[in-house]
């Protein structure tokens, strides 16, 4: 992986804004002021280095291949790891209960979360040397936080339970088959399930009920699973059919059994969105989380995103063959598309466990 590491020869100064941050600090866990403009990647690297660890949340090993990154990092750095699989809004909730007792250094949260992670004052800025990579719509203009990659909503299906996979919305809402999505009150990749359904339906980011009215539906015909669509349920068999990030789906599947489950993005239509990396404000190794953020947009972090099933948010990252050989064709994704406006989109996902709660979850016994 030599070859693929991190350009360090990538020098900046100072006072660079394509580079490093224009005069942003920010209290750490000390009490101290982190001017993370007065640091060129060198600093950030001998400190991370000093620090000898990073901690984070969400970003599991058989998420995205998070794995190999942390591997990397390890390796070539001595950074020591670890990881507490959550949800987007328990990462944050984290940061904000822990403080000056962070536990957490960096975690992975969904789009409509990182701007959220800002306003609450949990975050630690950061632009890195990719800033001008990053389209202006996957980063906050002072580095709070930036994505990393995409996802498209897609179906997996377990083929020695469903004998004929769906392959549409309509597929979905008249099969027999039980349908799983994950905890709508709390997690991201659910959340985006419903908007998906909502996209099939007439809906949108500002009209989410023909989403709802679609589990819904499923909900009161005993169709909608309560099983937790992760890869341990589906290994053993509990769930037939799931919605999940094609990144997780195609993952599970090749860490399962390829031949067992058939996985693919819905014909109608299907959404796109990414995860984006969060610095804890609070964070006990600011300069390994910087690091570890640096690390995931070179193109060797994004090459093991790709491996991961996940698109780079580089689009001019040099990707490697395996890398490459991972991402499904183009023409699969023609009727997937991003959310039209964030903002809308924010407003609804608040709004969205109390519509889950009292217009779907009722019908779940």
């Amino acid at each position: 992986m030599r070859g693929n590491q991190l350009s360090w020869k990538r020098t900046v100064v100072v006072m660079t804004s394509v580079f490093l941050l224009a005069g942003c600090a920010t209290e750490t866990k000390s009490g101290t002021s982190l001017d993370t403009s007065q640091l060129t990647l060198d600093q950030i690297v001998e400190k991370a280095k000093q620090e000898g660890e990073v901690n984070s949340v969400g970003m599991p090993d058989t998420w995205t291949n998070w794995g190999e990154t942390w591997s990397n990092l390890a390796k070539e750095y001595g950074l020591k790891h670890t990881d507490t699989d959550m949800s987007s809004a328990e990462e944050l909730a984290k940061f904000e209960a822990e403080k000056e007792d962070a536990t957490a250094d960096i975690g992975d949260v969904g789009i409509a979360f990182g701007p959220l992670a800002k306003q609450k004052g949990l975050t630690l800025p950061y632009k890195t040397s990719y800033w001008n990579d990053i389209p202006d719509w996957a980063k906050d203009d002072e580095g709070h936080w930036l994505l990393g990659y995409t996802g498209t909503l897609a179906f997996i299906t377990d083929k020695t339970k469903v004998q004929n996979p769906p392959k549409t919305w309509a597929d979905l809402k008249n099969g027999s088959f039980k349908v799983a999505i994950g905890d709508v009150m709390k997690a991201n990749q659910a959340q985006f399930a419903v908007l998906a359904a909502a996209y099939a339906n007439g809906g949108d980011e500002k009209n989410i009920q023909p989403g709802i009215d679609f589990f819904a539906e499923l909900a009161k015909n005993k169709r909608l699973s309560t099983s937790d669509p992760s890869l341990a349920n589906l290994e053993k068999g509990e769930v037939e059919v799931a919605i999940l990030w094609d990144f997780n789906a195609l993952g599970y599947r090749d860490k399962i059994d390829k031949n067992r489950f058939d996985v693919l993005i819905p014909e109608e239509a299907s959404v796109s969105s990414g995860y984006a990396t969060v610095i804890n404000k609070y964070a006990k190794h600011p300069h390994a989380a910087m690091l570890a953020r640096e690390y995931i947009l070179s193109d060797a972090g994004q090459s093991n995103l790709a491996r991961g099933y996940a698109r780079p948010i580089r689009a001019n990252a040099k990707l490697d063959e395996s890398a490459k050989a991972k991402l499904l064709p183009e023409d699969m994704y023609k009727n997937a598309r991003p959310v039209g406006d964030l903002t809308a989109w924010e407003e609804t996902a608040k709004k969205l466990p109390q519509l889950w709660q009292e217009k779907v979850l009722i019908h779940v016994r």
